[in-house]
């Protein structure tokens, strides 16, 4: 290798391998994946085998999915869970017309396809095993940011959405299957967040609702930590009551410690 070779700079690669398979996904063409990753179209149908991802049949990108555009347009106790775990684990590129949810447990995301009337595709990283489900609708990111004020680059700044009080517990529902977790035979639950804004304001709503968190500050994000029988007991009867999607390991969780224990009228 000579000295101008050694010198030379390598090229650096712009999106992750879940980006590619994500934009693949949508129909975009390898060739222009590879420009907006700053690689070749080779290296992208590399990263797609290796992914174990099928290849489209010639002419496939043309294919338009389906999903209810306007989902986000009207509270439900239903959309309000979703708001909620897409608060938590959702995606809005800055530069293309989707929004897309990440998750390692397949069966939430196939339950949201099937509230929202969509044939999307979930597909799975073969790398990190994370499940993608992505909605190509300019209408859905339109109203995500709009309407409810969650933007691209969310995790730092995070606002809290307007959500009428009589959706809250299924909103918080959502975001704590996306970012929470109950302690196995422990009465302690840890909420986790990386936008102060938000997390101040989740904590002022436990409050109200006589639940005691406790807020805790990290360098990189910010955790609610609430403990105590009667403290998890609350919280657990206030977001589990009337509910509609949630995610079920949580929610045997809660039963199995038997801190759940009201009747849904």
């Amino acid at each position: 290798m000579n000295e101008q070779s050694k010198s030379r700079p390598r090229t650096k690669r712009t999106l992750s391998n879940e980006e590619v398979i994500r934009l693949y996904n949508m129909g975009k063409r390898t060739e222009d994946i590879a420009k907006k990753a700053n690689v070749s179209a080779r290296y992208i149908r590399m990263i797609l085998k290796k992914e174990n991802i099928s290849k489209r049949p010639h002419g496939s990108w043309k294919r338009r999915y389906t999903v209810n555009e306007d989902y986000f347009k009207t509270w439900s106790n239903n959309m309000a869970y979703i708001l909620g775990f897409f608060a938590a684990d959702g995606i809005v590129p800055k530069d293309i017309q989707s929004i897309s949810i990440a998750q390692k447990e397949k069966r939430i995301l196939e339950k949201i396809k099937l509230e929202m009337k969509s044939n999307h595709p979930i597909i799975q990283s073969k790398t990190t095993k994370i499940y993608i489900l992505t909605l190509n609708s300019k209408i859905m990111k339109t109203d995500i940011m709009e309407l409810h004020n969650i933007k691209p680059k969310k995790s730092l700044d995070l606002k809290f959405p307007h959500v009428p009080k009589q959706y809250l517990s299924h909103f918080v529902r959502g975001y704590f299957d996306g970012d929470g977790c109950i302690y196995e035979q422990k009465e302690f639950v840890n909420i986790v967040g990386g936008s102060l804004n938000f997390m101040e304001s989740l904590f002022d709503i436990l409050v109200i609702k006589r639940i005691e968190p406790i807020f805790k500050s990290f360098d990189t994000h910010y955790r609610l930590y609430i403990s105590g029988y009667e403290n998890v007991k609350r919280f657990s009867d206030w977001i589990y009551k009337d509910k509609g999607l949630y995610l079920e390991r949580k929610y045997i969780r809660f039963t199995e410690n038997r801190l759940y224990e009201i009747e849904n009228k």
